[in-house]
């Protein structure tokens, strides 16, 4: 699934909004973002244009969920 967001400002208010795409749909998403950024370049008040997506079949969670005894990450390699 595709989840675009975008804000709108009003008098100094802002209102977030966000429509959702089936995840066969990412060109619709696209062309739905580039309909807001052609929006926004002739003068409305659209900001933070952002696209994000999530597999609906993914199996186990987003990131490390488990390492073992042999990982040995480190944040320089000397």
């Amino acid at each position: 699934m595709y989840m675009v967001y975008w804000t709108i400002e009003n008098d100094g208010r802002r209102a977030p909004h966000a429509q959702g795409f089936d995840t066969t749909a990412m060109v619709e998403a696209m062309r739905f973002m580039e309909d807001l950024r052609r929006r926004q370049r002739e003068g409305e008040r659209i900001r933070f244009v952002t696209m994000c997506s999530e597999h609906p079949d993914v199996v186990g969670h987003p990131g490390v969920d488990v390492t073992g005894p042999e990982y040995d990450w480190k944040k320089r390699r000397r």
